[in-house]
């Protein structure tokens, strides 16, 4: 497990979905994310060093403004992720403040993680934060990735970081369990715990889109091979559940959830 000279905690990358933190009416929920604040503060006391991969700029962006004209696509996503994303922080901020804990903000985009300058200057960045007991939140900059500079999702991002700083797990938190062998709505539906290395469930994985997402469970199975591949444990749940980061680090066995089982496990973790 990676461990920091500073503080020898577990690392682990916590990536939630626009699915977990967003109403039906496509507004942010703010109870829901409190919650998992609440979560990540215990576990940050407790042993665990967390990266939180989020989501919901855009959701908090609609609900803050009215726009009576047409925009495309792309401006839509600007507009509303610019004003959002200022939201969205401002509101961990003062959540976790509550904790006396301190967050800073990271905003990337794919080219950063090719090999390089921008490549380091990131990992070094979210590595001082951590020594000096920062946690990172990491959000794409929707402002200015469009089409090809997009990530496929955050999905792939929180993927990319759990690589980059070497964490031990990465949780992808969805609306539903993980994966199942038919549609969870289905009776006989059966969720597929752990995923042993090599092992193929494209035959399971719909190719449809998470509502208020660009990702989907295709995307997590995506994200969850590539990872688990490069040694880091990947686990996919639901976040809309009590305590699901608390139960999934201390009482794992018992929490319906996927597991991806590293194929060869990190040395340097």
């Amino acid at each position: 497990m990676e461990k920091t000279a500073i503080n020898q905690k577990t690392r682990i990358v916590v990536k939630v979905g626009s699915n977990v933190l967003t109403r039906s009416d496509g507004k942010l929920d703010v109870t829901r994310m409190s919650a998992i604040v609440d979560q990540i503060a215990y576990l940050w006391n407790n042993g665990y060093e967390v990266i939180l991969v989020s989501s919901g700029a855009m959701a908090s962006g609609r609900g803050e403004l009215k726009v009576d004209h047409d925009m495309d696509s792309v401006e839509q996503r600007q507009l509303f992720s610019a004003l959002g994303q200022a939201k969205l922080i401002g509101l961990y901020y003062d959540l976790f403040r509550e904790y006396h804990m301190h967050v800073g903000q990271v905003l990337t985009m794919k080219e950063n993680f090719e090999p390089g300058e921008q490549y380091r200057n990131q990992r070094a960045c979210m590595t001082v934060m951590l020594d000096n007991g920062v946690l990172p939140i990491v959000n794409e900059n929707d402002t200015v990735s469009v089409t090809e500079l997009m990530f496929t999702d955050n999905d792939e991002l929180s993927g990319l970081i759990a690589q980059m700083m070497k964490a031990e797990t990465l949780v992808l938190l969805s609306n539903i369990d993980g994966i199942f062998t038919t549609h969870p709505d289905d009776p006989q539906a059966e969720l597929i715990a752990t995923v042993a290395p090599g092992r193929d469930l494209s035959e399971y994985i719909s190719p449809e889109k998470s509502a208020f997402g660009r990702g989907g469970m295709h995307s997590k199975y995506t994200t969850a091979s590539k990872v688990s591949q490069a040694g880091i444990r990947v686990i996919i749940a639901n976040g809309e559940r009590d305590n699901i980061l608390i139960d999934l680090m201390e009482r794992n066995s018992q929490t319906p959830h996927t597991e991806f089982i590293p194929s060869t496990p990190n040395k340097s973790h």
